[in-house]
């Protein structure tokens, strides 16, 4: 064998044994599944209901208010449909799923004030500013 030949067939050699390695490495040590953001589960949808999510919001209004629950009142709870994932309360520079949201619209007056809640069928509720908020685009069938 010539010279050159032995060098190319050590450096072949030198090639396989160095991929037999690092396959041996990769054998030994089992690769971990890759980390995955916490999220939250949503319920599915259908599950809360319009008197579920009228407590919720009554309950968040005498937070928000200090008031008592003897102090306010129920002034509309209603099934609707939003027109998107903003629930009817997007806020400036965010971007919502553009679909149809079956929801309800909670006001809670509280001592000549009005809170305007607004839900997803899977109990994501939110306190809309007036400001903010828009109307949703039809009443839900009940």
């Amino acid at each position: 064998m010539q010279t050159h030949d032995k060098r190319m067939a050590a450096g072949w050699g030198a090639f396989a044994l160095g991929g037999g390695m690092l396959s041996a490495c990769a054998a030994e040590a089992p690769s971990a599944p890759a980390p995955v953001a916490a999220q939250a589960v949503p319920r599915p949808p259908g599950t809360t209901s319009l008197a579920s999510v009228t407590e919720s919001a009554l309950a968040d209004a005498a937070r928000v208010t200090g008031l008592a629950l003897a102090d306010l009142e129920v002034a509309s709870a209603e099934p609707v449909t939003w027109s998107d994932g903003s629930l009817g309360c997007p806020e400036e520079g965010m971007l919502y799923p553009q679909a149809l949201v079956p929801g309800y619209q909670i006001r809670v007056r509280a001592q000549g004030r009005v809170l305007d809640y607004h839900a997803s069928r899977d109990g994501r509720l939110l306190l809309c500013p007036e400001w903010r908020a828009v109307p949703p685009l039809i009443e839900s069938y009940r």
